[in-house]
């Protein structure tokens, strides 16, 4: 029985994105009706890939400076969005689309109006305890509180929350969930959401070793960038491949080896995954799950004050999937950490994530519980 499937999109940053549209070809490859709300760049990339899209409000707006979270302006961007109002244009939307279930990743006033409207919904998230973010700034500490009892008394209403992670004991993430007794039985691993499938992708033709690197050259990142250039040449039997972003000035960087490629724009970086040995990288949750998912460690970089994916980096190291690094690693650190990766250190546990990964297939899991959740109340 073919359904009407609405995925409500949160928009900042393209790591809730990406596996939406592995949710969304999926559910499509499936014969349903897919139909994903986003905003801003999030909406261009979606529609750009094939997925019919309608606009919704911004939820949240995250601030940050020089590699940190701004809290108090983030708070405040967030307030002057006017939560109100685009709580009725969700609501509007839904009952126009008339949804058989609701897909919600992290973008609450969607999950507030499918519980409203009594239609069947699936809440995904990386993170349940966002109230971490409040407890560094003591002015904001009931701010968290009140965080902490919204986001609980939500998950305990929807049918599912949605983990897009590996299952328990290889969860990464697992520093960054904290269930009530209450909510854990409707808490489902999916592993990861990659937005093409490993076995789908034919591998760019690289010089090996390879690194690719994530990182891009702009703001607080750029003295990173640098050293990550310096390390490459400190060893030319390890090729890279830059990704920078397409406004960067070649001229502000020190001079290119001939083993690294920079690259402005990659339209997509799974052929260049899948054939590179590692990759460095911020400390987002998607980036990870689809490097590991591919069988490739990571030296993941975390932004400062981003409990979130500090926690992520952690997670990863101590898995055995990589490394945290530290924004002041020197060049000759880089290099240290980038020798030990290509030489396997991480090789067979990345392996055995890459295999776990093709045996869960997160985006058919995820499929068959939207499908279950909808047909027990049709």
């Amino acid at each position: 029985m073919s359904l009407k499937i609405f995925i409500f999109v949160c928009g900042e940053g393209l790591g809730h994105t990406g596996r939406c549209l592995a949710a969304g070809r999926e559910l499509s490859r499936a014969g349903h009706e897919v139909t994903c709300g986003a905003y801003g760049y999030s909406a261009q990339f979606l529609a750009e890939h094939g997925m019919n899209v309608r606009d919704i409000p911004p939820e949240i707006r995250l601030v940050g400076e020089k590699g940190s979270l701004n809290l108090a302006k983030s708070i405040k961007e967030s307030i002057k969005l006017g939560q109100v109002a685009g709580l009725f244009n969700v609501q509007n939307l839904v009952d126009e689309e008339k949804p058989d279930v609701i897909l919600s990743d992290s973008y609450y006033l969607g999950t507030i109006t499918a519980l409203r409207r009594k239609i069947p919904v699936a809440l995904m998230v990386n993170q349940s305890n966002m109230e971490i973010f409040f407890q560094e700034n003591y002015l904001f500490q009931g701010l968290g509180k009140i965080a902490k009892e919204f986001y609980n008394g939500i998950f305990k209403r929807v049918d599912r929350t949605i983990i897009p992670d590996y299952p328990q004991p290889n969860t990464i993430c697992a520093l960054n969930l904290n269930f009530e007794d209450e909510s854990i039985s409707k808490v489902e691993y999916t592993g990861p959401l990659p937005a093409r499938n490993y076995g789908d992708v034919i591998a760019q033709d690289l010089p090996r070793p390879h690194v690719l690197s994530l990182i891009g050259g702009f703001g607080y990142r750029a003295p990173i960038f640098r050293r990550i250039i310096e390390a490459a040449s400190m060893d030319s039997t390890i090729n890279y491949t830059l990704l920078s972003g397409p406004g960067l000035d070649k001229e502000e960087l020190p001079p290119l080896p001939d083993n690294a490629e920079l690259l402005p724009f990659i339209p997509d970086q799974f052929p260049y995954l899948k054939s590179c040995d590692l990759a460095i990288a911020p400390g987002g949750h998607t980036t990870m799950m689809e490097a590991l998912a591919y069988g490739v460690p990571m030296l993941s970089f975390p932004d400062r004050g981003h409990s979130e994916q500090q926690n992520n980096a952690e997670g990863l190291e101590a898995k055995g999937c990589g490394k945290q690094m530290d924004y002041k690693a020197s060049a000759s650190e880089i290099l240290e950490a980038v020798r030990e990766a290509v030489n396997g250190k991480y090789r067979d546990k990345t392996e055995q994530m890459k295999e776990l990964a093709g045996e869960i297939n997160g985006p058919e899991k995820l499929r068959k519980i939207l499908e279950d959740i909808a047909y027990q109340r049709i």
